[in-house]
């Protein structure tokens, strides 16, 4: 008599979302699919303009369709998924990295049919959109990053000009577009080419002295280098005057913000740093910032009122989507990946990412690296023993995080000092010695001091 084989019971397959639907986008036409029972003719193909737009919506109004599932692909998705949002779908943004490693024989079917079927039975991850007003204030943010980028490269513009004049400004100011700097520049510009009448622009907290800028000021004034100067200015200028229209956009939508959260508000704790910092915005985003959250992130070490203005960006003013910070940071791809087979670690390195919160916290863990602070120390600490790069992710991934827990739970910073990771390693260290000192029959004891 043969043992019969034990039956596992058998998984229950039930559509997550039976009124389902998917798009394949494209730069000319999205191809659309939608449950083969709700259409004669199940997958269809649309344009790209307005009015396509519209029908493709309409069409998914007549099927029943109540969730819409898609690819991000370039930024083709963008119009698409504000069209149906408008219209009352619920939109998942699906990373293409995702769908294409969910196994199945997805050349055989078109791939808005094979999405179609993946979110139908849940097995597509959302991704992370902030909506409404913080969608709007990450559009302005990245617009202003991008429109500082350019800008920059007319400094590279303007300091290659004043090179071919032999102007060796650079020489004696640390940024070029700093007090004295600008003004020499413009300056020049003016028509200015005495070296001594140009050194009196400099500023009294210039390090150099104003015979050290008249030596270095004396140069060729070839008419076609300072029409190239002149024209970098200008451009320079006209960036960050498109910059200046971001700031009043930026502080409108947070000052909306604002009265749509209608958070009780306390006193604003003093500023750890008066300093402003180079390209911050003209007004005051740690004021607005609070006003907003009801809390002040820039008492975190490595947070400027700048940065964390770009995380709330990124991130959004609510951090519910995340149940912890566990999930939080390994969302940033700051959280070790573990890789486990048969019980044995195969791997534990953290996940590649283009994600722009974690290269700012990023950002802000180099900061800190240079600090006198307890996250400063442990950024030291690690960086001897396993290297700066794995250093900067542990630390951000504590800025992280310091971060959600401030934001998400109202949770207060206080920085524990620069010696407090010390005193752990060491305390960790002693507890091991000893047990291993007692582990061989031997009692671990403190040197006595010579008296």
């Amino acid at each position: 008599m043969t043992k019969s084989k034990r039956r596992h019971p058998e998984r229950d397959f039930t559509p997550t979302h039976p009124n389902a639907a998917a798009i394949d986008i494209g730069s000319r036409m999205h191809v659309a699919a939608v449950p083969p029972d709700r259409d004669t003719e199940p997958v269809r193909a649309f344009g790209t303009c307005t009015g396509d737009l519209q029908q493709l919506a309409d069409w998914f109004e007549r099927c029943g369709v109540r969730t819409v599932a898609m690819e991000s692909t370039g930024v083709y998705w963008i119009p698409a998924y504000e069209m149906l949002e408008q219209r009352g779908f619920e939109v998942v943004l699906v990373n293409a990295r995702d769908a294409k490693h969910v196994p199945g024989r997805k050349t055989d079917v078109s791939d808005a049919q094979w999405l179609r079927r993946l979110h139908e039975y849940g097995l597509l991850r959302a991704s992370f959109r902030p909506k409404g007003e913080l969608a709007a204030l990450r559009a302005y943010l990245r617009q202003r990053e991008r429109l500082l980028d350019y800008s920059a490269s007319h400094i590279q513009h303007m300091q290659k000009a004043l090179m071919q004049m032999n102007v060796q400004l650079h020489h004696v100011v640390s940024d070029m577009t700093g007090e004295t700097g600008m003004r020499i520049i413009r300056a020049v510009v003016a028509g200015e080419r005495d070296p001594a009448v140009l050194a009196t622009h400099r500023d009294r907290r210039c390090h150099a002295s104003e015979e050290e800028i008249t030596a270095a000021l004396a140069g060729n004034w070839r008419e076609e280098h300072v029409f190239a100067l002149r024209q970098a200015l200008e451009l320079y200028d006209a960036y960050h005057t498109k910059v200046a229209e971001c700031d009043l956009r930026i502080e409108a939508v947070l000052r909306r913000l604002r009265d749509a959260a209608a958070k009780p508000v306390g006193r604003l704790p003093p500023a750890r740093h008066r300093d402003k910092t180079a390209n911050a915005p003209a007004f005051d985003a740690r004021a607005a910032l609070h006003a907003v959250l009801g809390v002040d992130l820039t008492q975190i070490h490595g947070l400027g009122p700048s940065l964390a203005l770009k995380l709330i960006g990124e991130c959004g003013t609510d951090l519910s989507a995340w149940p912890n910070a566990k999930h939080f940071t390994s969302w940033l791809c700051l959280a070790p990946a573990n890789k486990i087979s048969g019980g044995k670690v195969l791997s534990t390195r953290t996940r590649r990412s283009g994600s722009r919160a974690a290269a700012l916290l990023r950002l802000a863990a180099v900061t800190v690296g240079r600090t006198q602070t307890a996250l400063g120390a442990f950024y030291r600490r690690l960086s001897a023993r396993v290297g700066k790069a794995k250093a900067v992710t542990a630390t951000a991934r504590k800025i992280a995080t310091l971060f959600y827990n401030t934001l998400r739970h109202g949770t207060d910073y206080e920085d524990p000092g620069a010696s407090y990771y010390e005193d752990r390693y060491r305390a960790r260290v002693l507890a091991n010695l000893q047990r291993r000192a007692k582990s061989l029959g031997y009692v671990l004891q403190k040197e006595l001091s010579p008296t």
